[in-house]
């Protein structure tokens, strides 16, 4: 990968430490997701697993590693796949126990991560209603620097961990778009053995990418430019993702962070099936992991040639069927190794590239609020109508419409769904999902009181003077 492409990848940290101390729990608030299985039992995760950080104004990843322990042969594969996690990342965060205090793993894996070179950040967590002082004064003597007292199960302290782990990286807004020396950036994603590289090769018109029809040929994300009629783009060929029970090498392991560093650094991501195949979860889990994101995308069913019509049609009712929560998707029929329905693959990218970035005028959405609010009204809560004023853009890639209103932290994912359907078509996107955004407005009159008149004093004084006298 270029080196300007790499700078714009989204760092990552990888979350270490005993088992049961809460690192699934911290990856959770981080991610704000409930993606990793929390327990109150040792050894619940044994992967890694891979998320968007949400917390602060950087752009990261985080990764999730199983609890080191110093017994076992599963527990020295667990530890190899969790320093590997960190020698592929950026920093570490490692997570103790308050409760439990300082224990001889804690000082043996302090010393292995201080080896590594990597910045290490220690988190002291469980630390609610306990003495931050003590707490740092009790690790210091790990040698990692400051330890950040928190609470991931309460949320307490993270906010300032994650600042101090990201306070150099790059902000999400600071990410460089610089399309004028990298063109139209697509990752090429999807399951092992769908075609992906050979797809590439096909765009290019050139055997670069190394092919075979074993599944793992690729195990990192390669760039390569490419100039197309006038248009610069970067095809980003990626490592397929496959099921995790499948997986037993380390380093493919890892080949899913840069994936999901491809998708994220990517403008439009084609998700790669497998035509002679049915579709897979694997295949839904990878359009979800592009949906989360909010990239463009683009599905390209390869392998299509010399497929019977019965089997054609059997595919295109599973597409039907199962992959109806990317409707906006455009859908290419395709042979990479022959080069068929290639050259419609170039202008979905392009349509749905278009899509990503659109700009519409502040009056244009308010007025399609209103219509959209006029074949459907927004429910009622607590027998009062939620009111939504006016729209605006507030982002692109995905195009961002943010929409302010009353009572709009009741609004209900329905109908936020509904919005966005709506939105997509009246502006005619194709190929990018549209966000929906709600901002409450502020009531002007909150804590202010106006003040009585002579008469209303006066009819005041006279019903408590009344009332005593009866009382």
């Amino acid at each position: 990968m270029t080196r300007e492409l790499r700078q714009q990848l989204k760092p990552a940290f990888a979350i270490i430490g005993r088992p049961n101390v809460g690192k699934s729990t911290l990856f959770n608030r981080i991610t704000r997701t409930r993606d990793a299985l929390v327990a109150d039992v040792p050894g619940v995760t044994r992967d890694v697993k891979l998320g968007v950080g949400r917390i602060g104004r950087a752009a990261y990843l985080v990764v999730d590693t199983g609890g080191i322990t110093a017994d076992g042969e599963l527990a020295s594969v667990v530890a190899q796949q969790a320093l590997q996690a960190l020698d592929e990342c950026a920093a570490g965060v490692f997570v103790v126990d308050a409760r439990e205090g300082l224990t001889a793993t804690d000082e043996e894996l302090s010393r292995q991560l201080r080896r590594s070179g990597k910045p290490i950040f220690l988190a002291v967590n469980k630390a609610e209603s306990l003495n931050p002082d003590l707490l740092r004064a009790e690790y210091a003597g790990l040698g990692l620097g400051e330890a950040y007292p928190v609470s991931a199960a309460h949320g307490s302290g993270v906010d300032e961990l994650i600042a101090a782990v990201t306070r150099d990286w790059p902000r999400q807004d600071e990410l460089a778009e610089d399309e004028a020396t990298s063109g139209v950036r697509v990752a090429i994603v999807g399951r092992p053995n769908v075609g992906k590289s050979t797809l590439v090769n096909r765009m290019l018109g050139e055997e670069r990418m190394i092919t075979a029809d074993l599944p793992g040929t690729t195990h990192d994300s390669v760039a390569v430019p490419l100039e197309r009629h006038g248009r610069r783009y970067t095809l980003i060929d990626t490592a397929g993702i496959r099921r995790r029970s499948r997986v037993t090498d380390v380093v493919e392991k890892f080949s899913a962070v840069k994936t999901l560093q491809a998708i994220e650094l990517a403008q439009v991501v084609v998700v790669v099936l497998d035509a002679r195949e049915s579709l897979s979860e694997q295949d839904l889990t990878v359009l979800g992991g592009v949906l989360e994101v909010g990239r463009s995308l683009v599905v390209a069913v390869n392998k299509w040639d010399n497929m019977t019509s019965a089997a054609r049609d059997e595919m295109k009712r599973q597409i039907d069927r199962r992959l109806e929560f990317v409707d906006f998707a455009e859908t290419r029929f395709i042979s990479a190794l022959h080069g068929t329905g290639v050259g419609e693959l170039f202008e979905a990218i392009d349509a749905a590239h278009r899509s990503a970035y659109i700009d519409v005028q502040t009056s244009d959405l308010t007025d399609l609020l209103y219509r959209a609010i006029e074949a459907h009204n927004p429910p009622l809560v607590n027998g009062r109508r939620i009111k939504l004023r006016y729209a605006h853009m507030g982002g692109k890639n995905p195009p961002t419409v943010i929409i302010h209103g009353n009572q709009t932290e009741h609004v209900p994912d329905s109908y936020r769904r509904y919005l966005a359907s709506f939105y997509r078509k009246a502006l005619r996107l194709v190929g990018t999902p549209v966000k929906i955004e709600f901002k409450q407005g502020e009531n002007p009159f909150h804590g202010r009181k106006n003040p009585l008149t002579k008469r209303q004093i006066k009819k005041r004084q006279r019903l408590r003077a009344h009332i005593r006298k009866n009382a």
